[in-house]
């Protein structure tokens, strides 16, 4: 997603306007502080979220890093895609061809392929935002017919509104669902406590580093609340180390909210480390989809089963 073209407004970096003047004098650009109000900004920022149960207060927060869900929380209940005979992509280029996949309640499927080979357009078409050319699409069983706030799609870029503080873009999502400011506020604030950038909060993307920014992305994309989350080699533009905490962090906050996770990525050994299941995709269509062994485990990169997974993935991609 694209923030290019997007007016910033004259304010000093680390901080953004939040007093009811400073929300008057930018209402039509959007700036840090006010919250989208509008259809066209509901469509702009309902891609770049995902999917998690958020905690309601930074002693939540405190209470239950390593559960992954805040006390008394009700969790994210995970919603079921499926696809029966979906031929996929535009009139005239189709992508994918008479694809049957079922992707259950919960899981966390990971997709790999070569370029070009349509992953991509999978997940776009389960966003809603591109319709099948054939076949049909569905949700919990029902025509799946366009976006819902159900569905989240994270993109490689990290899509942060570049005139939003921090906590001002993880409020987004809270604001279009028309939660109070106070309250937007403070649950913002503990899920940047969450991902580690507490006392960033006020800082502006431009002032943080990639990684940072990424962290902000799943952040906001988690305070909606969606019930799947489809991303889109998210990582991917990450230094291995960096994306390796990416990923360890990812889990963590996953960890108990029994959400749907879609994720597209280049690489092999991140799709074997975060995924229940792999879907390999090929020229035009679905080669197979493979069970994990012993998925979110760092341990199990050695393990024989894991291996003889890897070597079939690496062989059936040409690699």
């Amino acid at each position: 997603m694209s923030t290019s073209s997007e007016t910033v407004p004259n304010t000093p970096p680390g901080a953004a306007p939040d007093t009811p003047s400073d929300t008057a004098r930018n209402t039509a650009s959007q700036t840090a502080g006010a919250a989208p109000d509008t259809a066209s900004d509901t469509a702009r920022n309902t891609s770049s979220q995902t999917a998690g149960a958020a905690p309601d207060t930074a002693s939540d927060t405190a209470r239950n890093t390593s559960s992954g869900t805040a006390a008394g929380a009700v969790p994210v209940r995970g919603t079921r895609l499926s696809l029966t005979g979906a031929s996929l992509g535009r009139p005239g280029a189709t992508a994918l061809d008479a694809v049957d996949l079922d992707i259950a309640p919960g899981e966390i499927l990971t997709v790999v392929g070569p370029s070009g080979c349509g992953k991509s357009t999978l997940l776009r078409t389960l966003a809603g935002l591109l319709p099948p050319l054939a076949g049909e699409i569905a949700q919990d069983g029902h025509p799946l017919t366009g976006p819902s706030a159900d569905r989240a799609l994270v993109f490689q870029e990290d899509a942060l509104l570049p005139w939003r503080t921090l906590r001002a873009n993880v409020e987004l999502p809270l604001a279009i669902r028309g939660v109070s400011r106070a309250e937007r506020r403070e649950q913002a604030q503990a899920w940047l406590e969450r991902v580690g950038l507490g006392s960033q909060a006020r800082q502006l993307p431009h002032r943080v580093s990639g990684g940072q920014r990424q962290r902000v992305q799943l952040a906001r994309a988690l305070a909606g609340r969606p019930r799947a989350v489809l991303m889109d080699e998210p990582f991917g533009a990450l230094d291995a180390q960096t994306r390796a905490g990416m990923q360890d962090l990812l889990v963590e906050v996953l960890q108990g909210t029994g959400a749907t996770v879609v994720f597209v990525t280049h690489d092999v050994d991140e799709a074997l480390f975060l995924g229940d299941r792999v879907a390999l995709l090929g020229a035009g269509g679905l080669v197979a989809v493979r069970d994990i062994p012993r998925p979110r485990e760092r341990g199990a990169h050695d393990d024989p089963a894991r291996v003889a997974l890897r070597r079939d993935v690496l062989t059936s991609l040409g690699t």
